[in-house]
């Protein structure tokens, strides 16, 4: 992305666009009875009170009765149709793993089957976008964690914090090629979640070759175990590398969310925050989701940032769109064009 003088200026910046993540897949329900929800309606309502907030984009995992992350698509549906209805403006993203909790105490975390995940493509209603992981990598979400995060939550089991340590992510290029296809064709946009720069070349790579050929809108996830950090560096490199047409997004977890969320918002980006990313405000306090998307509101605010309505994320996320081919996507995104046949030297922009 290219900065000039006048970029850190309000003015010069898009309006922000805040992603909420409120159903925490990976907490049980008494880690935060106040805000985890169980029952579908809670669901709905934690979805219009995150809305009412200032949050536009919509995580989504769904609960089953028993605490457990669901993995029925039946449950997906039934809280899609009740959010189309209660929230109609705010952008729906399906997690696209589906639900990574433990089946017992002793098992491990996992991702759905290959099979499972490309459903996701029937769902219906359809979401506007379905997150998807670039090639397959470690997903150790205890490697950042510190015994603050941890302390009254379900975590401090050591059966259950072992599951999440040795999780990984699947997402290799046969699946991730097919997952594409089906997504486009179901008119469903894909927000590619990268934890490291190769995630992010690979990406390109599937832009030049023509298999996906679309809007680009990235989620920087810097959770540790696998993917990057929630460095300064970190950011300000793979910002330099994001082409000028994508739209990024800076998701972390615990209490690194704040501070990186306060420089996405400085630096004309975009934010995510809920309780899938962090239970916590201040040391030692809990934070509802509904307050963490008013904590950024007021940052914005404080910063002169105008915050999105509903209708202005999706003009900023380019929802519905989808381009001819890779030549025409990677005009639209500002990469530098294919090498035509026979052609030396550097690619350039015409």
């Amino acid at each position: 992305m290219h900065f000039h003088d006048d970029s850190l200026f309000p003015e010069t910046q898009e309006k922000l666009v805040i992603t909420v993540a409120p159903y925490g897949p990976e907490w049980e329900p008494d880690d935060f009875r106040e805000d985890l929800p169980l029952t579908m309606e809670e669901h709905v309502q934690k979805a219009v009170d995150c809305y009412e907030a200032g949050a536009t984009v919509l995580h989504i995992h769904v609960r089953e009765l028993d605490g457990k992350g669901s993995k029925r698509l039946s449950k997906f549906n039934e809280l899609l149709a009740g959010l189309r209805e209660a929230v109609p403006d705010m952008i729906l993203q399906v997690g696209g793993s589906i639900s990574f909790s433990p089946e017992g105490d002793s098992s491990d975390a996992k991702w759905l089957s290959d099979d499972t995940r490309h459903m996701l493509a029937e769902l219906d209603p359809k979401p506007d976008q379905v997150t998807i992981a670039i090639n397959t990598s470690q997903m150790n979400l205890m490697e950042l964690m510190t015994a603050d995060d941890l302390a009254g939550t379900s975590m401090e089991r050591p059966e259950l914090a072992a599951a999440y340590r040795e999780m990984t992510v699947p997402a290799g290029p046969e699946w991730v090629e097919e997952h594409l296809r089906r997504l486009q064709a179901a008119g469903i946009q894909p927000q590619f979640q990268l934890g490291s720069l190769a995630q992010l070349e690979t990406v390109e790579r599937l832009i030049r070759r023509g298999v996906y050929t679309g809007p680009l809108n990235l989620t920087w996830v810097a959770i540790g175990g696998g993917q990057e950090g929630p460095n300064p560096y970190n950011i300000t490199n793979f910002v330099q590398r994001v082409p000028d047409g994508a739209i990024l997004t800076l998701e972390t977890l615990m209490r690194s969310v704040l501070p990186v969320n306060a420089m996405g918002i400085a630096m004309g980006l975009h934010t995510r925050c809920g309780n899938e990313d962090t239970l916590w405000g201040r040391k030692g306090e809990k934070m509802t989701s509904v307050d963490q998307v008013k904590q950024l509101v007021r940052i914005a605010n404080e910063l002169g940032r105008e915050v999105a309505t509903g209708k202005e994320a999706r003009e900023i996320y380019k929802i519905g769109e989808a381009y001819r081919d890779a030549d025409e996507t990677l005009a639209k995104l500002g990469y530098a064009p294919n090498r035509r046949p026979g052609q030396l030297g550097f690619t350039g922009h015409a």
